[in-house]
């Protein structure tokens, strides 16, 4: 067997392991749900003995390392998680430390958000380009920078928090506190909550009869189904995604906008309204710019997590920038 390394993706719902191969396939990989309020001590035995159960199942001849992706805000540059939401006991604490002491192989930590932009760089979407911005549409939003052929980490290791920029002043109270964020009014939550509210109030459509259990994959189905609410709804989060997406591409200037989560699973419906609002309302020197879909899906960041471990194993003068701050 080639070289492999340990990709970690540690999420609120669920923890996943995988070996990873150079060419970023993934060889084997497991998973299970988080226990999210057990504290970090009981989160971290279960990354080690997922680790523990692939190592003896596929029993690679050599580990590079193992690249972990874990939900924000965390400073990579010191290790340390500055306060995690979805997981209990994870405020000022030290998780690329702890996580070495569990294991022999060198350790890399990354935000979820730039672990899955590094995995769509290096073997999904964005392959072979230096510029690209990824867009994590799921129950919040985030996302990854990789400019001029380097990954954007910004002080801290913190940079890209793409879903708190604001869109709309004075608007929706966003999950971190502020008004009017990218994630109050794109995320998949954000979509659902606005969803059940039009349905209440729709009781002829199809969609409002389904009363207040509604999803976001009730609201496409029912769109395929003809009914007017469920497109209108939709068509709807295709401008909101592409007004914040125009803002990214003004920014940054990338080559391509990659949107993952779980909201990309319907991106052939949304990518029309997208890339018109794109070409609606980006400077002319920015139009062209394509939005696609993540080509690794639910796998970015683990793929991306790996990634890094065979990017700090291999430092070159591209990949430096990449792993000083570990």
């Amino acid at each position: 067997m080639h070289q492999i390394a340990i990709g970690i993706d540690l999420g609120g719902t669920q923890v996943r392991a995988a070996l990873v191969d150079e060419r970023g396939n993934i060889v084997a990989r497991m998973e299970e749900p988080t226990e999210a309020y057990a504290g970090p001590l009981r989160v971290l035995s279960q990354i080690r003995a997922l680790v523990e159960r692939l190592l003896a199942t596929s029993k690679p001849s050599t580990v590079v390392g193992i690249g972990v992706s874990t939900p924000g805000p965390i400073d990579t540059v010191s290790g340390v998680a500055r306060d995690i939401p979805t997981l209990s006991g994870f405020a000022d604490f030290p998780l690329k430390a702890e996580l070495q002491r569990q294991f022999a192989f060198p350790v890399c930590l990354e935000n979820d958000g730039i672990a899955a932009a590094i995995g769509e760089w290096q073997f999904g979407a964005g392959r072979g380009l230096a510029n690209l911005v990824y867009v994590t549409v799921s129950t919040g939003i985030g996302g990854g920078i990789i400019a001029d052929g380097r990954v954007l980490r910004g002080r801290k290791g913190m940079a890209a928090h793409v879903g708190h920029m604001s869109v709309m002043p004075n608007g929706e109270v966003c999950p971190c506190g502020n008004n009017g964020c990218f994630e109050a009014y794109g995320s998949g939550t954000a979509f659902t909550k606005r969803a059940r509210a039009r349905a209440a109030d729709s009781h002829e459509t199809q969609l409002g009869k389904n009363g207040t259990a509604i999803h976001s994959r009730d609201v496409f189905a029912a769109g395929r189904g003809g009914d007017f609410l469920a497109n209108l709804l939709i068509d709807e989060e295709a401008e909101i995604l592409g007004r914040g997406f125009v803002s990214l591409i003004h920014i940054f200037s990338p080559d391509v906008v990659i949107m993952g989560g779980g909201l990309s699973h319907e991106f052939d419906r949304l990518r029309p309204g997208i890339q018109d609002y794109v070409a609606r309302w980006a400077m002319p020197a920015f139009k062209d710019v394509s939005v696609v879909r993540a080509a690794l899906g639910q796998n970015s960041g683990l793929v991306g997590a790996a990634a890094l471990a065979f990017l700090a194993d291999r430092p070159s003068e591209e990949t430096l920038a990449l792993v000083a701050h570990q």
